[in-house]
C-alpha cells in the first residue's frame, strides 16, 4: 500500500500535460506556468514581476484578495490607484470606465469571482475596457474557473491566475498562471538570484528549458493530486463542470431568495461557487451561527459586510442539489428556532 510518505516521483515529462490541459480549460494559447505552491503565491509573483517603479496600476478591490494585491503592487513600487466596491458587492462597470477615463494605467487587476460574498465581477467587460485604454488585464481566477465560463484568448485577459482547491475539486498546494506575449513584455527581468516570485525566473527555468523537470525539488504528492483533479475534469467535461456549479447555483438562489425574500445580488452578478443568502434585519450571521450544528458547513461572510449573509458553500464536489438540500434544511430549522417564519416545504421545493 501506497503510504503519504512513499508517494512515486511526479514524472519529468508530466509537467508539461498538466499545463497544456489548464490552458485547454483556459481557452489559451498563452504560455501557461506551473508554480509549486498556493495560488496565493502565483498572486503575489505576478505582482511582483509587474509593480516595478514607474508602473500605474487600477486595482479593483471587492475582497481581501484585492486588497492583498494592491499592497504586492506598491511594494514592487508601481504607483496603485484602488477602486474599492460597496461592502459584499461586485465593482458596478460604470466605476471602472469612469476611473480609467481619469488615468493612465499599466494594468487592470481584479478578481473574477468571490467565494467571500458570493458575489461575480463583470470580467468581460472590464477586460474589454482595460484593453481598449492600452492596460494589461490581470485576473484571480481561483475561484471561478470550473464553475464559470473563463475564455482567457477571447476576453484579452494577459494574466490569469489559477488553482486547483475549488471548483476543479483539487488540492490547494499548486497553482498556475497563464501568461500572454503583452504581459511578457511587461515582466521584470530575471534577477541575480532565481525567484518564486520572479515569472521571468519561472519562464527561464522551466519554458525555456524545454518543459522539463520544474526547477528545485516539487512535492511529487501534490503534482499527483493536480494530475487526478484534472483527470476528473476532464471526464466530466470541462463544459459539464460549468453547467453542475450553475445549475446548482440557481437552485441555492431560488431557495435563498423563497427563505428570506432578498437576494443579496442579482443572479447575473453572483457566484456559482457560493450562493450568500441575505439574512432579515436584525438578524446576524452570528446569530445564525450559534444556533446551528456545531459541524454545519454554513459560514458568515468574510469582510465589512460578512455578517450580513450566510454562506452556501456549493464549490466542486458540493457542487450537488443533496448537498445544498441539506444546507438549506439546516437554514430553515435555525430560522424556526429564532422565530421567522419558515414554509419549509415551499423553500425545499424550490430547489427541485
Amino acid at each position: 500500500m501506497t503510504t503519504l510518505t512513499d508517494i512515486p516521483p511526479f514524472p519529468a515529462d508530466g509537467y508539461a500535460p498538466l499545463a497544456d490541459q489548464i490552458a485547454q480549460i483556459l481557452h489559451t494559447q498563452n504560455d501557461v506556468l506551473l508554480i509549486q505552491a498556493e495560488a496565493v503565491v502565483a498572486l503575489e509573483a505576478c505582482a511582483m514581476s509587474l509593480g516595478r517603479p514607474g508602473a500605474s496600476a487600477l486595482n479593483i478591490v471587492t475582497s481581501m484578495y484585492g486588497q492583498w494585491f494592491g499592497g504586492w503592487l506598491r511594494r514592487a513600487g508601481a504607483d496603485v490607484v484602488d477602486l474599492q466596491a460597496a461592502a459584499g458587492q461586485p465593482i458596478a462597470l460604470a466605476a471602472v470606465a469612469d476611473a480609467l477615463a481619469q488615468g493612465d494605467f499599466d494594468l487592470v487587476a481584479l478578481v473574477h469571482a468571490e467565494s467571500a460574498y458570493g458575489i461575480l465581477n463583470p470580467l468581460p467587460d472590464i477586460a474589454a475596457l482595460a484593453r481598449a485604454h492600452g492596460a494589461l488585464v490581470v485576473v484571480d481566477a481561483v475561484a471561478s474557473v470550473g464553475g464559470h465560463a473563463l475564455r482567457v484568448d477571447e476576453w484579452g485577459i494577459d494574466l490569469a491566475v489559477i488553482g486547483p482547491q475549488k471548483s476543479l475539486g483539487g488540492q490547494a498546494g499548486t497553482s498556475a498562471i497563464a501568461v500572454s506575449d503583452r504581459a511578457w513584455a511587461a515582466v521584470a527581468p530575471q534577477g541575480e538570484a532565481p525567484s518564486i516570485l520572479s515569472l521571468a525566473d519561472q519562464r527561464a527555468l522551466w519554458l525555456d528549458r524545454g518543459r522539463g523537470a520544474l526547477p528545485g525539488t516539487p512535492s511529487a504528492i501534490e503534482f499527483h493530486a493536480l494530475h487526478a483533479a484534472l483527470a476528473r475534469v476532464a471526464d466530466e467535461g470541462a463544459a459539464a463542470l460549468i453547467a453542475r456549479h450553475a445549475d446548482t447555483a440557481d437552485r441555492a438562489r431560488r431557495a435563498a431568495l423563497l427563505l428570506t425574500g432578498r437576494a443579496w445580488v442579482r443572479p447575473d452578478a453572483a457566484s456559482n461557487l457560493v450562493t450568500a443568502v441575505a439574512l432579515p434585519d436584525g438578524i446576524s450571521a452570528a446569530d445564525v451561527l450559534a444556533l446551528a450544528p456545531k459541524d454545519t458547513a454554513l459560514s458568515a461572510g468574510v469582510g465589512p459586510a460578512g455578517d450580513r449573509i450566510i454562506r452556501l458553500n456549493h464549490t466542486g464536489p458540493r457542487a450537488t442539489p443533496w448537498v445544498i438540500e441539506h444546507d438549506i434544511s439546516v437554514l430553515c430549522d435555525v430560522f424556526l428556532k429564532i422565530g421567522l417564519p419558515v414554509d419549509r416545504a415551499a423553500v425545499l421545493e424550490a430547489l427541485r
